[in-house]
């Protein structure tokens, strides 16, 4: 397993030299594809694995409308298995 190479930055409300990378990879992998370097992307596939960050993605409480499209098309998973996705269509905005 290679070392998790990303940004501090990307986690600046916590504190990330006691976040523990392996109990945490949800909020690693979501914040990776809302915010990361394709550098940063590639870094957590090689650490997670493919199927993992499949698992970990769809299980995401939010992402925004491009980073859901971009992970549903890298991934080959379809939008409405996202659980994002359901929650967006649960609770439309008006005028949107």
């Amino acid at each position: 397993m290679e070392k998790l190479n990303i940004r501090k930055e990307l986690f600046w409300d916590i504190d990330f030299e006691r976040f523990n990378k392996n109990s945490n990879k949800n909020l690693i992998i979501e914040r990776v594809f809302c915010y990361g370097t394709i550098e940063e992307l590639k870094n957590i596939f090689s650490y997670y694995g493919i199927e993992t960050i499949k698992k970990e993605i769809q299980n995401t409480g939010f992402l925004d409308n491009k980073t859901l499209e971009f992970a549903s098309t890298l991934l080959n998973i379809p939008r409405t298995k996202f659980k994002c996705y359901k929650k967006k269509q649960s609770a439309p905005t008006h005028w949107n």
